[in-house]
């Protein structure tokens, strides 16, 4: 199997003035002599100037010969060489893609709206150039399909009220999912000899049939974690209450009057809404 080949041409400076020379020295030479087989000289030179290549930086060339791969020239400057060779040429400066939108599943079988930023360029020319058909179309096609694989992967969010508690999510696990999905890309975009540089998701949210039922869910989850913090601290604040006025025999409470002193407290603690005081200006017992 045959791999990359660098190869350093002619320089094509030389032979640029030896073009000039020939080209222009014939055509004067045959109307200063009237001679007109110094326009052979003049068209072997034409043939000649096809065998320029100019590669500029962050590019290079891919060098066949009917058919046969001669090698890659990968250093920008001017160069000479067989003119019946091919040039191909394929950039080595780093490329950004941003894949459209895709409809997917999750692993909790919802559907989402996933898109990914990658940023790749390719290192291996012989195998962008001919192990695969277009080397472009084929980071398009394998992104988007190891994004369909990265979704089912992993759920959109945690739901541990149905038991689906996961550690890692699409939403909040950024980086965990990145390295996943860059290692997917790396795999599925070596056969093209391309280096995948960084891979990232770039837009996720629930599709839009679900969007707005989710979202409820979402804001039901974050007021019951809430309404758990504040009974939490409202037992807290009671039982400190009632070792205080004990600790400071402040005033003495039967069972009876503990359960109602705790039951207003409770009320007015974890109440959405100011409690109204009701003064008793009687006994305890009325």
């Amino acid at each position: 199997m045959e791999s990359e080949k660098i190869i350093k041409p002619a320089n094509g400076y030389l032979m640029l003035t030896i073009f000039f020379l020939s080209f222009f020295g014939s055509i004067i030479a045959a109307i200063k002599f009237e001679n007109p087989a110094y326009l052979i000289i003049t068209f072997i030179a034409f043939v000649l100037s096809f065998g320029f290549i100019l590669v500029n930086p962050n590019t290079s060339k891919v060098i066949l010969l009917f058919g046969k791969y001669i090698g890659t020239i990968k250093n920008n400057g001017l160069y000479w060489a067989n003119p019946f060779y091919t040039k191909r040429k394929i950039s080595l400066r780093a490329s950004n893609f941003d894949s459209e939108r895709l409809k997917v599943n999750d692993k909790l079988g919802n559907p989402v709206m996933i898109s990914t930023i990658l940023v790749w360029r390719v290192t291996d020319t012989y195998k962008a150039a001919f192990d695969v058909d277009n080397y472009e179309n084929f980071v398009r096609v394998q992104t988007d399909a190891a994004v369909r694989k990265l979704a089912s992967m992993y759920p959109y969010d945690n739901f541990a009220d149905e038991g689906h508690e996961e550690d890692i999510t699409l939403r909040s696990s950024v980086n965990e999912v990145s390295e996943t999905l860059e290692k997917e890309l790396e795999e599925r975009l070596a056969i093209a000899g391309i280096e995948v540089l960084e891979a990232r998701i770039g837009y996720l949210a629930y599709a839009q049939e679900i969007a707005n039922a989710m979202l409820k869910r979402q804001q039901a989850t974050a007021i019951v974690a809430a309404r758990h913090k504040i009974v939490e601290g409202a037992v807290s604040m009671v039982e400190m209450a009632l070792e205080e006025l004990n600790k400071k025999d402040i005033v003495e409470l039967d069972e009876e009057r503990k359960a109602a002193m705790v039951s207003n407290l409770m009320v007015i603690l974890c109440g959405d809404k100011d409690a109204s005081p009701v003064l008793n200006t009687g006994t305890l017992n009325n």
